[in-house]
């Protein structure tokens, strides 16, 4: 882990999100019409749509292709979410290029082999405590917090706090 992360936290301005693994437990509910069938943790999405209030841009990257994802990050404000990104690499560059993006303005946080590229090109990267080794060993942060429990709360609330924009006026409302 790099100890200065918390240094780079100042100069975020912009997040961006793997789904399954980091705000779901990785485990999917396979119905029996097709469906799969995910948890989400409410205190991920409380602080979600606090940082899009703050301003922050957040993006979701993910190989998935749920309307039920889809529809959980419009409701907390989401607008950039990249469904079925088989690349995550070639989505990135077109994200960060299209918004005139530098890396040391963006933290990631994913959890396995299909993050690694982004992860290595980004200020700040980070993943959930029960991340694939490989991508912990390259992290500069690693929540203590599992996928789906938390860890993407810890990394928002860190960086608000970080910038003073946590505990203010707008956090007591949805």
């Amino acid at each position: 882990m790099n100890d200065n992360y918390k240094q780079k936290l100042k100069a975020i301005t912009t997040f961006i999100f793997d789904v399954d693994g980091v705000f779901t437990d990785g485990v999917v509910w396979l119905m029996p019409n097709g469906e799969q069938v995910r948890t989400a943790n409410v205190k991920d999405g409380y602080a979600v749509q606090l940082a899009v209030k703050k301003g922050f841009r957040i993006a979701i990257i993910s190989g998935g292709n749920s309307e039920a994802v889809r529809l959980r990050f419009q409701g907390l404000g989401v607008n950039d979410i990249f469904l079925s990104s088989h690349d995550k690499w070639i989505v990135f560059q077109n994200y960060i290029k299209e918004h005139n993006l530098r890396p040391e303005e963006i933290l990631y946080m994913g959890d396995d082999i299909v993050d690694y590229r982004v992860l290595k090109a980004v200020g700040v990267s980070t993943c959930p405590y029960d991340a694939a080794e490989e991508i912990r060993d390259i992290c500069d942060y690693t929540s203590p917090h599992a996928g789906g429990k938390g860890c993407v709360r810890d990394v928002l609330e860190q960086t608000l706090k970080v910038q003073r924009l946590w505990m203010d006026d707008e956090a007591h409302q949805w």
